[in-house]
């Protein structure tokens, strides 16, 4: 068996090679993916879009955060947010023509 180190790794010969640590010394920004993300750890665009169902006007704020390029500073949220625009789009395109609709009927 290995013996244990004050760091916390496993230094034993049947683990050497198999692991790489996720620090970068010459790259301290690698570091920065380790934190856990936001909002429960789904991210603020999945968070978006879940509780964009609840009020809409939430998937709004995640398509600026996408289109202001908010994923540069940690790229896991890009896909959530592209979701969450994407949801924004479908209900703008659903919410334009029922009131078209509802406009040609009352009319």
């Amino acid at each position: 068996m290995g013996e244990a180190h004050s760091d916390g790794f496993c230094h034993c010969q049947g683990c050497v090679g198999k692991y790489t640590l996720l620090r970068d010394e010459e790259n301290p920004r690698l570091a920065i993916f380790e934190r856990r993300l936001p909002c429960c750890g789904c991210g603020i665009g999945w968070s978006s879009f879940l509780l964009g169902f609840l009020c809409p006007l939430i998937w709004y704020f995640a398509a600026t955060l996408y289109c202001c390029k908010y994923y540069n500073r940690d790229p896991r949220e890009r896909p959530g947010l592209a979701t969450s625009a994407v949801a924004a789009l479908i209900f703008t395109v659903l919410a334009i023509i029922a009131l078209t609709v509802t406009l040609i009927i009352y009319k």
